[in-house]
């Protein structure tokens, strides 16, 4: 035996260690991108109603500051009887913008209740999602049992010390449990 032989074996025990570690996180990976591709995430687009909401507010302020600047023009301009005349524009481009503003808080609240009902669309797509992936698991935790008569069941359960009596549904449950266990 050679001094170097030592390190080779462990070298080489290491190497085939890694490639099962490496072989069983593939498996465990492939798995998993199999049970993703059953998925499917519904699709959400908030841009088209973000984007028209953002469009009546640049119309609306653009409106107003046509309104305060032709305003201010004409308060520059204005003496006597035009000035009793700008108080009334005044009065008008108040109620103006608060009805502009009472319609932008409107647009706010329905954006808001849109984005709401698609995060509750998508979150209760997910919990479908998890309640199909948990439904897939138990049913695959069923297949060693299936097909198996009530006697075979019995059996298994003896062998693992647990009770063999009830129906054929609660004894699969039974082994279901113990191999989770």
């Amino acid at each position: 035996m050679t001094s170097t032989e030592p390190y080779t074996t462990a070298a080489t025990q290491a190497r085939q260690a890694t490639e099962k570690s490496i072989e069983a996180w593939r498996n465990g990976a492939k798995t998993f991108t199999d049970q993703l591709d059953k998925v499917t995430i519904p699709t959400i687009n908030l841009t088209e109603p973000v984007t028209r909401y953002f469009e009546y507010l640049q119309r609306a302020v653009d409106f107003n500051r046509d309104l305060a600047t032709r305003w201010a023009e004409l308060v520059t301009t204005l003496s006597g009887s035009v000035r009793e005349q700008a108080t009334k524009v005044t009065s008008i481009v108040t109620d103006q913008t608060n009805t502009i503003a009472d319609l932008a808080i409107k647009q706010a609240e329905k954006g808001e209740q849109v984005a709401r009902k698609q995060a509750d669309t998508v979150e209760q797509a997910k919990r479908e999602q998890e309640a199909q992936i948990e439904d897939a698991k138990k049913e695959q935790a069923r297949e060693p049992y299936a097909g198996l008569t009530k006697a075979e069941l019995a059996d298994q359960l003896a062998a693992r010390g647990l009770p063999k009596t009830g129906n054929v549904e609660q004894l699969i449950e039974r082994l279901i449990s113990a191999d989770s266990e």
